[in-house]
């Protein structure tokens, strides 16, 4: 799990505009409904964003962070990726998260995205990017591809080698299109700068326009409210991530 159930995302600065927020039910191309959080800002900028979360799926983190998007003029929808095996409601802090997402499948996961995609795009938004976290990262590199047609796509500790025996994101560099931004942790234990560096050159050697940021002394899930030692990455993070989307 890359973030506990009480935290909450850094605060960029003042909103720069008022904003609607709320919880939402979308069907998948399979049938599936899942869970979502949408948050519109009442003066769109035009870009929207996909929040791709962490193991645990759609938590109070997630949709936090899309209202903080939408008072920068960003709409914003983060997805749930468990409806199909635990259901729409709102799930409590200790939700065995672990079982679901073994069931999970990229089909599925596919799928979803596509139908965020077309929800964003339903909302007015021109040019839609993916932003993903941790497991969600990952999964943003990955579907970095020409038939989701992103704007670009941002991945903060997003694992990009081979896990469990499957390809990631460095082994299919030549199949992904930028822009891409990685944000990755320097004390990150399980990401550590030979696997950051062979992703850098992955993409660098497919042509895939990219910038990959190592924050020096920043663990794994360091873009957080509440921890002043990491103020300076998160700021800097939040500055990249919205420089990204204005693109």
């Amino acid at each position: 799990m890359c973030y506990e159930p009480d935290a909450v995302p850094p605060i960029y600065g003042a909103p720069v505009t008022t904003i609607t927020s709320g919880r939402l039910i979308l069907t998948s191309a399979d049938g599936a409904e899942f869970a979502a959080h949408l948050s519109r800002p009442e003066h769109a900028s035009g870009s929207a964003v996909l929040v791709l979360p962490d193991n645990r799926g759609l938590s109070g983190f997630y949709e936090r962070l899309t209202e903080r998007l939408a008072e920068q003029g960003h709409t914003a929808l983060a997805i749930d990726y468990f409806g199909r095996t635990a259901g729409t409601d709102p799930r409590p802090g200790d939700f065995p998260f672990m079982e679901h997402l073994m069931k999970a499948s990229r089909d599925t996961l596919f799928a979803d995205i596509t139908t965020g995609i077309a929800k964003l795009r339903a909302e007015g938004g021109e040019k839609v990017f993916s932003l993903g976290f941790c497991f969600g990262g990952r999964l943003a590199f990955t579907a970095a591809r020409p038939e989701f047609g992103f704007g670009g796509t941002i991945g903060l500790y997003g694992y990009p080698d081979m896990l469990f025996g499957s390809p990631g994101p460095t082994q299919m560099a030549g199949e992904l299109r930028g822009p891409i931004l990685g944000l990755f942790g320097g004390a990150d234990e399980n990401i550590t700068p030979e696997v950051v560096n062979a992703f850098d050159e992955a993409l660098e050697k497919a042509g895939v326009e990219h910038e990959i940021v190592t924050y020096p002394g920043a663990p794994h899930s360091f873009f957080e409210l509440g921890r002043p030692e990491l103020a300076a990455a998160c700021a800097d993070a939040w500055s990249r991530i919205l420089g990204f989307l204005k693109g």
